[in-house]
């Protein structure tokens, strides 16, 4: 509950700094409201299991990712942050990989994340600078396995699939706030979105310890 509620007071603070167009404040406040899921997977016992630790490492990834976005107009420094995120969603696939159960539901998910991509690239292409196209495609590749391997494994814990689907609807507007149509819309629905799917995927490892 401390972490929940650390987590929100972060995050209102973000979106305030974003909706006053504060840098100031979102250096302040996105770092913070990270700092607070990777402190959550630690007071909850990630270092005890291996899967605790790889999902460990993707928060720790996810963290970094944050920050580097910070500077939206540097390309270069957006790319790694795109990268960091990507590992990061490695990460969680090889994490989930170690709970898997399902093949069903991860089939399922496979059709419906292959649906979703044959929207979402061609709506995404127009806008993608030539020096992103493929890093951005790669990222959705790997964003859609996880979830389909999310699905596998939410027999284990149904959390599981729960963060791994609210992570992808947020970078939704991560991909629409960048590219397509810039504004603090997105940020004020994306932002709470996936710090709680940070939030939800950390508290998966207090599974292992119950």
């Amino acid at each position: 509950m401390f972490f929940a509620v650390a987590m929100a007071a972060c995050v209102a603070a973000l979106l305030a700094a974003e909706y006053r167009a504060s840098r100031a404040g979102v250096w302040l406040a996105k770092p913070a409201a990270a700092t607070c899921f990777v402190a959550a997977a630690l007071a909850w016992g990630a270092l005890d299991s291996e899967y605790g630790s790889i999902v460990l490492a993707g928060l720790v990834l996810s963290l970094c990712g944050d920050v580097l976005l910070i500077p939206h107009e540097r390309a270069r420094v957006f790319q790694a942050g795109v990268a960091a995120f990507g590992l990061g969603h490695v990460a969680y696939l090889a994490a989930f990989a170690l709970r898997f159960e399902s093949f069903p539901r991860a089939a399922l998910a496979a059709v419906i994340a292959t649906l979703v991509l044959a929207r979402v690239l061609p709506w995404l292409r127009p806008h993608l600078p030539a020096e992103m196209n493929a890093l951005v495609r790669a990222y959705m590749v790997v964003i859609s396995a996880m979830l389909v391997f999310a699905a596998g494994a939410s027999p284990s814990d149904p959390r599981i699939f729960v963060g791994a689907a609210l992570f992808y609807a947020s970078d939704l507007a991560v991909a629409r706030d960048r590219f397509v149509a810039p504004g603090f819309a997105n940020r004020a629905w994306g932002l709470p979105l996936y710090f709680a799917a940070q939030l939800v995927i950390a508290s998966t490892v207090r599974s292992l310890q119950q």
